[in-house]
């Protein structure tokens, strides 16, 4: 009696999974949202309209290849205001700034171009009226971030920060009854929510901003991740390390159940072991990311197999915020007049 041929045992970590079980799950949407796209357009018009070099004030957006390639074209990041030449135009970040920076611009006679996204002035605005309002504002956001920096700098005598649901218990509020919460556009909603909800233990009259601040790009993302993590064995994201959206993604995945998940700059940062046992990949991209990078980790991954691309859509977008308005002026002009007056 012939004996049948036992069946192909399943593939398990540390063990190739068979080539045609491997699949993509691409999340959509994923990569440039409406406020960086804004802000990498603002520096090339800038290039274009008034010559090299413009310098730019911290990262405009939080990713290497984005800043390495306006570079190129002829843009100067700098860390502080002060190290901008009289004369010259600055842009500020998609991030925002605090109002002492723009006195830093006019001090230093330097024409600018205000990148920041409008989500992030939508805080900003609700920052001081709640200030004006003599409200104490618990911001909750990552200490040391730039759009921190620059929320907290618009009513900085108001503003405390709460860095997560552990940190809640340090928080100390002039009156009880007149507190509100504010939040770091690009946060987990998730965690966000817990450490709302913490607060309110606290102070059961907590005020809740008009709107959530958190932006619809990072809500989008992260439901698109959370929808393929449960499916995926492995997930990567794009995006660079300081880029805090993109970090969220990585947290959001492994949350949603994926067994492993890493960022990454470049396709050439994957680990083939990354790989071992992995049937379904997951593959996603901060809100600052370039598409030319996802299609990088596309290719290197259908050339191990992974060729069956197929896509999860959460949400569909179609939010477009116009340039910024210097960019009609002769800043170049104004600048030189600043500098001889």
């Amino acid at each position: 009696m012939t004996s049948s041929p036992s069946p192909t045992p399943a593939a398990t970590p540390g063990e190739d999974a068979p080539r045609d079980q491997r699949k993509v799950l691409l999340a959509a949407p994923r990569g440039y949202c409406a406020g960086v796209d804004r802000a990498v357009i603002a520096v090339e018009k800038a290039l274009e309209q008034y010559g090299a070099p413009v310098y730019v004030r911290h990262e405009i957006v939080h990713n290497k290849y984005v800043v390495k390639t306006l570079e190129k074209k002829g843009a100067i990041f700098v860390d502080e205001t002060e190290e901008v030449p009289e004369g010259n135009i600055v842009i500020f970040s998609a991030h925002g700034v605090a109002p002492v920076v723009h006195e830093e611009a006019k001090r230093g006679k330097l024409a600018t171009i205000d990148a920041t996204c409008p989500l992030v002035t939508k805080v900003h605005k609700e920052a001081v009226r709640y200030a004006k309002e003599d409200y104490d504002i618990l911001l909750i956001g990552h200490e040391g971030h730039e759009e921190v920096v620059g929320t907290s700098g618009e009513a900085p005598e108001h503003i405390t920060l709460v860095d997560g649901p552990d940190d809640v218990a340090n928080v100390e509020v002039r009156d009880p009854e007149k507190v509100v919460w504010l939040s770091q556009t690009t946060l987990s909603v998730d965690e966000t929510m817990e450490t709302v909800d913490a607060l309110k233990g606290r102070y059961p009259n907590l005020l809740s901003p008009p709107s959530d601040d958190i932006c619809y790009a990072t809500q989008n993302r992260q439901i698109a991740v959370k929808q393929m993590g449960a499916e995926a064995d492995l997930v990567i994201v794009v995006g660079s390390k300081n880029s805090s959206n993109s970090v969220r993604l990585v947290e959001v995945a492994l949350g949603a159940g994926a067994r492993d998940a890493h960022l990454v700059d470049y396709a050439e940062e994957i680990d083939e072991a990354w790989l071992e046992g992995v049937r379904t990949v997951g593959v996603t991209s901060g809100a600052s990311v370039p598409e030319i990078l996802v299609h990088g980790v596309l290719d290197w991954l259908a050339q191990r197999g992974y060729e069956d691309v197929e896509t999860i859509t959460a949400a569909e977008e179609s939010i477009h915020f116009s340039l910024p308005k210097e960019l009609r002026r002769d800043l170049r002009a104004e600048a030189q007049a600043a500098t001889e007056g």
